[in-house]
């Protein structure tokens, strides 16, 4: 499993967006139709958007606007680990 960021934004909605590649079939529908956050098949990719609070946004710090990429990366790790974690359940 790949899982990449595509968006993120924070304003008045704070949202990231993930794209979650190199999935099987039945991983791919699994995830679609268990997760609670907004998700979309868009061809034999996974999309995730997560919506947070101001306090729990990833990139907020001051730190983040300096080293985005390694925020990026990291954030990109746990989203990968928490999929995982779920498709145990499968």
């Amino acid at each position: 499993m790949e899982v990449k960021i595509t968006d993120y934004s924070q304003g008045k909605v704070n949202y990231v967006e993930y794209l979650v590649s190199n999935l099987s079939f039945d991983q791919l529908n699994y995830l679609n139709d268990n997760l609670e956050e907004e998700t979309n098949i868009i061809g034999d990719n996974l999309s995730v958007k997560m919506y947070f609070s101001d306090e729990l946004y990833p990139f907020q710090s001051d730190v983040a606007k300096f080293r985005l990429d390694d925020f990026i990366a990291r954030e990109e790790i746990e989203m990968n680990i928490f999929l995982s974690s779920f498709l145990e359940d499968m």
